[in-house]
């Protein structure tokens, strides 16, 4: 894959920006790749690693899934027997903190992220960003929800894309995103609407807020500690080094993507757990 990952496409300062048409021809890609591997192969695989630095771009820029480390096997009509909760902060699925198990719907949830990343050259979670900004689907639900969802696109595409497309993707981006796995659409579901074959629903409802402190069952199984961020560095209270933990008299937050809903202190910083 001469091009190497797609992230290095997207943040920070890349040497090359990609076109529109580039970028929805790797989502594209990525959602038939994804579709293959939880309906059409033998097994059901599970990636639990959908991110853009997991996407490659071959030598005419198609995107295509990679790194499957992390990937699970189960049959067609069963469960995952894995219990140990993977993957990346900002792509992982609220569920994934009372169940442990990657299924198909977190993947779907993984991918959600991955479009919206795409639409607006951001990772899911960026510390520099202002508070209202620092978490992308809160951000993009917002935007949508006010009427100024094309306020969230890329400002290095210059206003170069096709909108219908640009709104597909982002729509699509808050249904993959809900918090609840059981309103997710299916992978083929969402190959059908990009492909113009199915038209997507015209109203969304929230993602929904994630809980922090209702984990049944997951509390025993994950043992918190609480960090501070504050502009993007992280403090540490105990031992001086650059990220460490601090202790707060708060509840702390127990879940893995807690900073998906995490608190601001009064010190302006985000209290978030690992």
């Amino acid at each position: 894959m001469p091009n190497g990952s797609l992230d290095k496409y997207l943040f920070d300062e890349p040497e090359m920006i990609l076109s529109w048409e580039q970028r929805y021809n790797v989502i594209k890609g990525v959602a038939s790749g994804l579709l293959y591997l939880h309906e059409e192969w033998e097994q059901v695989v599970i990636h639990r690693d959908i991110k853009a630095s997991n996407v490659l771009l071959d030598n005419e820029m198609n995107g295509r899934l990679g790194d499957f480390g992390l990937a699970r096997l189960c049959e067609h009509g069963s469960n995952p027997d894995t219990t140990r909760v993977v993957g990346t902060l900002g792509y992982l699925a609220p569920e994934l903190t009372r169940t442990g198990k990657g299924t198909p719907s977190s993947d779907v949830f993984s991918f959600g992220a991955f479009l919206l990343e795409i639409v607006c050259g951001r990772r899911p979670i960026e510390p520099k960003a202002s508070p209202e900004e620092l978490i992308l689907v809160d951000w993009v639900w917002e935007k949508w929800r006010d009427g100024l969802i094309l306020d969230v696109v890329d400002s290095r595409l210059k206003g170069e894309y096709d909108e219908g497309e640009v709104i597909l993707v982002l729509k699509l981006g808050l249904m993959c995103s809900n918090s609840a796995d059981t309103t997710r659409p299916s992978m083929r579901q969402v190959v059908r609407y990009l492909e113009g074959e199915a038209k997507a629903p015209e109203s969304l409802s929230s993602p929904g807020e994630y809980e922090t402190n209702k984990n049944p069952g997951f509390d025993d199984f994950l043992t918190s500690s609480t960090y501070s961020f504050n502009n993007g560095g992280a403090e540490d209270k105990k031992t001086t080094t650059n990220c460490t933990t601090t202790t707060t008299d708060d509840a702390p937050l127990t879940s893995p993507v807690s900073i998906l809903s995490g608190y601001k202190n009064g010190d302006d910083r985000w209290s978030v757990t690992q």
